[in-house]
């Protein structure tokens, strides 16, 4: 019954683009590619959204990414630490 959760995919950006051509060049619904792909349906919209309002999909890094003021506070706190 204590089921593991499967490890999440990380795609590159390349490949995402090419599954975002796939649906923007091709007659076959989306969910056909999705199953080509090995991918959710739902996948495909979200990196089709992405692209639509951003012009780019997300990377296959982990995690938000850190704005600059961030950056500087733990390299400050990582500093203070060592020292």
């Amino acid at each position: 019954m204590n089921q593991q959760r499967k490890p999440y995919k990380s795609f590159t950006e390349e490949f995402k683009l090419q599954a975002i051509r796939l649906i923007d060049e091709s007659d076959k619904p989306i969910s056909a590619i999705a199953r080509e792909l090995g991918l959710r349906r739902n996948q495909l919209y979200k990196w089709k959204e992405q692209m639509d309002k951003k012009g780019e999909v997300a990377s296959s890094k982990r995690g938000r990414p850190r704005k600059d003021n961030q950056k500087e506070l733990v390299t400050l706190k990582q500093k203070t630490k060592a020292s």
